[in-house]
């Protein structure tokens, strides 16, 4: 029984990273608008929900291996960009996974992705700060002044635009690998309370503010 569960796991996992890694694909010709090599990345929505079923160490995992196919692939940015990849995801998927793991319901998924959104901002700006200039060949002072107007909207709405994704499909990617018999039935009786009116309108919201103020940033509106 606890090898035909271990099994499922890599299954499902595997199934993940070639589910993230298309929406990688689809995803890189979504441009938000802030600095122009910057380019917005779904994959982290498919990860975050392999942290939010198995835990933080699944999310590390899946991000690890999509990042190094990505890398023989599609990518134009070497190892840097690999490097980058992993921490930008895991920055947000680990934490809101960690405390989803620990608090079961949907205030807590939305609690995490809070915080994964915030933990990637901060840290992602660092990196940017300490890496850009390497990659780019651009001095780091001008680096820096782009961190305010340029970095930190455009991590913002990617931010809002995962978190608001993975609210929305969540429920409904878990119940179709439960259906499937890949993933057990949840235990957590405080997970079932939950309204489902309550993810979708909160992703939603987060969805809409993201998507006017993409179209803000492009002076459509």
């Amino acid at each position: 029984m606890k090898e035909e569960s271990s099994n499922k796991k890599i299954i499902t996992m595997a199934m993940l990273a070639a589910l993230a890694y298309l929406f990688m694909v689809v995803g890189r010709i979504v441009i938000i608008p802030a600095v122009g090599f910057l380019k917005y990345d779904p994959k982290d929505i498919i990860i975050t929900i392999g942290g939010f079923i198995y835990g933080p160490l699944a999310a590390f995992t899946i991000s690890a291996v999509v990042s190094f196919v990505e890398l023989f692939t599609v990518s134009s940015t070497g190892f840097i960009g690999l490097v980058m990849n992993i921490i930008s995801t895991c920055a947000f998927a680990c934490p809101a996974a960690f405390i989803y793991k620990k608090r079961h319901t949907m205030k807590g998924a939305m609690l995490g992705l809070g915080i994964g959104c915030v933990s990637m901002v901060g840290i992602m700006l660092l990196w940017n700060y300490l890496i850009t200039p390497i990659y780019m060949g651009y001095p780091r002072e001008a680096i820096a002044k782009l961190l305010i107007p340029g970095f930190l909207p455009f991590n913002l709405i990617k931010g809002g635009l995962n978190a608001g994704a993975t609210l929305l499909i969540y429920k409904p990617v878990v119940t179709g690998l439960r259906k499937s018999n890949l993933v057990a039935p949840s235990t957590h009786t405080d997970a079932a309370k939950d309204s489902r009116f309550g993810y979708v309108f909160v992703s939603s919201l987060i969805l809409a503010t993201c998507v006017l103020s993409i179209l803000a940033f492009k002076q459509v509106i």
